[in-house]
C-alpha cells in the first residue's frame, strides 16, 4: 500500500513539473511584433477656435429727433437695398422745407429785380452780386431742409438680415439713437488666431502666393458645406498671447451662418519628411509618452519621446527616436523594462499599410 502511494506521488510530481515546463516553454516562445519608425511626407489637420462675422454688419440709427411713427420690418427679416424700414414723424421737417422754399422764392424775385436795375445802371454790380449770393443761400437752405426731411425715412443701405428692434412705434427718438443692426450675410469673414511658430510654418510653406483653403466646423460639430480661403493676416502679433489673427472668407449662399457665431477652422498643414510611429506602440506615464525600444541583444528599454503632431493612428515624433530604432508594436503591457524577448520584425512600409490612414 505504501509503494502504491509513493508511485502516485511521483506521477503527480512528474505531471506538475511537465506543466510548469510547458508554461515556461510557451512564455519563452512568445514572439512580439517589432518595427521601425518611418519617414514620410504627409499632412495634418489643425483646428483653431474662430469667430464668424458678417462681411458687412452696421448699426441703423436715427439721424433726426422725433417720434418713431412707423416700423415697416420685423426682427430677423431679410430686407432689400433701398427698402423702407422706419419712418420718423416728418411734420416739423416738412414745415422747415416749406419755409425754405418760400424764402428761396423771395430771394429769386429780389435777384431778378436787382438784375433789371443793374442792366439799366441804376444799381451797382456789387448790389447785384449781393442779391445773387442771397438767392444761392436760399437755394442751399432748401437743399438742407430736403435732406433733413429725407432722414425721416430710414431705408436699407444693402441687402441683409435685420436684428433686434431697439425702439418701438411711438418712441421719442434722440438724434443718433440705435434702431437695429443690419448684417450682409452673403459672405462671412471668419477670424482665428494662429501661434507664432505655426504662422512661420504657414508663411514659409505657402505655394507661390496661392490662397490656403480651409474648412469650417460649426458648433453642431458638422462641417459647413462651403470651402473658405485665407485672404488676410493681420499686421501685428498680440504680445499677450503670442498669436496673430488670420481671416478666412466663406460664401454663404443659403444664409446658414449668422454674425456672431463660433466654430473651428480646419486647416491642412503639410509635413515634410515626418518621422511616424503607430499610436498603439506608445504608453503614458505622468503625462509623458514612452515606447519600448529593443537593443542588439533583444532587450526592451523604456524611452521617452516627444510628439509633435497627431494623425489618425499615428504620432509624428519630434525627439527620442530615429529610423534605425526597433520599436515594440504589440504587447507593451506584457513586457517589463530590461526584459529579453523573442520578436518578429515587420518592415515599416508593411506596418504603415496595415494602418487605416492616409499618408503620402
Amino acid at each position: 500500500m505504501r509503494k502504491i502511494s509513493i508511485f502516485i506521488g511521483l506521477v503527480v510530481l512528474l505531471f506538475h513539473t511537465s506543466c510548469e515546463s510547458k508554461k515556461h516553454e510557451t512564455k519563452d516562445e512568445t514572439k512580439y511584433l517589432v518595427s521601425s519608425p518611418i519617414r514620410k511626407d504627409t499632412s495634418i489637420t489643425k483646428d483653431y477656435v474662430c469667430q464668424i462675422h458678417s462681411i458687412r454688419h452696421i448699426e441703423l440709427r436715427a439721424l433726426e429727433k422725433g417720434y418713431l411713427q412707423h416700423i415697416y420690418v420685423d426682427e430677423g427679416q431679410f430686407v432689400k437695398k433701398g427698402q423702407q424700414m422706419f419712418h420718423i414723424m416728418p411734420n416739423v421737417y416738412e414745415a422747415d422745407l416749406q419755409k425754405a422754399k418760400a424764402e428761396a422764392e423771395v430771394a429769386e424775385i429780389e435777384f431778378k429785380n436787382t438784375q433789371l436795375l443793374a442792366d439799366g445802371n441804376v444799381v451797382s454790380a456789387n448790389e447785384l452780386a449781393m442779391a445773387k449770393a442771397e438767392y444761392d443761400k436760399a437755394k442751399a437752405e432748401v437743399k438742407l431742409a430736403e435732406t433733413h426731411l429725407g432722414f425721416t425715412d430710414i431705408r436699407a443701405p444693402f441687402d441683409g438680415i435685420m436684428d433686434h428692434l431697439e425702439a418701438r412705434e411711438g418712441s421719442l427718438l434722440d438724434e443718433g439713437e440705435l434702431l437695429t443692426t443690419l448684417s450682409d450675410n452673403s459672405k462671412m469673414w471668419v477670424y482665428f488666431n494662429v501661434p507664432e511658430a505655426e504662422y512661420l510654418d504657414y508663411i514659409t510653406s505657402a505655394n507661390n502666393g496661392s490662397k490656403q483653403q480651409v474648412e469650417l466646423l460649426m458648433a453642431n460639430n458638422r462641417k459647413f458645406d462651403q470651402i473658405g480661403v485665407v485672404e488676410t493676416i493681420e499686421g501685428e502679433f498680440n504680445h499677450e498671447t503670442g498669436n496673430i489673427a488670420f481671416r478666412a472668407t466663406f460664401d454663404n449662399p443659403k444664409r446658414i451662418l449668422r454674425h456672431g457665431e463660433t466654430g473651428s477652422i480646419l486647416m491642412t498643414v503639410p509635413l515634410t519628411n515626418a518621422l511616424l510611429i503607430p499610436q498603439k506602440a506608445t504608453f503614458e506615464v505622468l503625462d509623458k509618452k514612452y515606447v519600448f525600444v529593443l537593443d542588439e541583444k533583444g532587450t526592451v528599454q523604456q524611452r521617452e519621446i516627444h510628439v509633435g503632431a497627431e494623425l489618425q493612428h499615428l504620432f509624428v515624433v519630434e525627439k527620442g527616436l530615429s529610423e534605425n530604432d526597433k520599436v515594440l508594436l504589440e504587447g507593451i503591457r506584457m513586457v517589463k523594462n530590461g526584459e529579453n524577448i523573442h520578436f518578429e520584425y515587420m518592415k515599416p512600409e508593411k506596418m504603415l499599410s496595415s494602418l487605416d490612414l492616409y499618408a503620402e
